[in-house]
């Protein structure tokens, strides 16, 4: 392995960094667009939620076979689960792509309001209610293994889009910036 040469610092700082103060550093979350308010709200109670139970969350997670899930927990033991959100009926009957993603999960649940009707969910499916400030399972899903290839793909999508989407918030600036990972 080649060892890097260690010179001293001859040349002062770039100069934008003499400029930078902590405040102009703080990350902005970046505001996706494609969702509604009421949509990033089910997002945010049910991200709340699955951390209080020992999940990491990832929103709109590109799956391999071209999906974007809403929401995608993984569990400290591996478990992959996907969830779907459905702001209203309107958004549930014009939407029905969800049935591709169990095969990216061990367990698919839908996300909604209190005001959406739960009969209208699949029963082969769990059911997380939710508001802006927190969620509560109203139906477990089934589990349904993931074979070890497709685990492994997912997880690995999920680790390289957090990783990517930290780096892109602690630099704004950098080649990253703008990606949706």
């Amino acid at each position: 392995m080649r060892k890097l040469a260690c010179r001293p610092l001859s040349n002062p700082p770039l100069p934008g960094m003499l400029a930078v103060n902590l405040k102009s550093l703080a990350p902005a979350v970046p505001v996706d667009g494609r969702q509604s308010p009421t949509a990033l709200a089910i997002a945010r109670g049910t991200a709340r939620y699955l951390h209080a139970l020992g999940y990491c969350v990832v929103s709109e997670l590109p799956l391999p076979s071209g999906r974007r899930a809403d929401l995608v927990a993984l569990g400290s033991d591996g478990e992959i689960i996907i969830i779907e959100i459905k702001s209203s009926v309107a958004d549930f009957r014009a939407d029905q792509k969800w049935t591709d993603y169990r095969m990216h999960c061990d367990r698919l649940f839908f996300a909604t309001v209190v005001d959406v009707p739960c009969d209208i969910f699949p029963t082969d499916a769990g059911l997380i209610v939710a508001d802006a400030f927190g969620a509560t399972i109203v139906c477990e899903a089934p589990e349904h293994r993931l074979p070890a290839a497709t685990r492994k793909s997912v997880m690995l999508r999920f680790a390289q889009a957090a990783a990517l989407r930290l780096q892109a918030l602690a630099d704004p600036q950098g080649p990253y910036a703008g990606q949706m990972f």
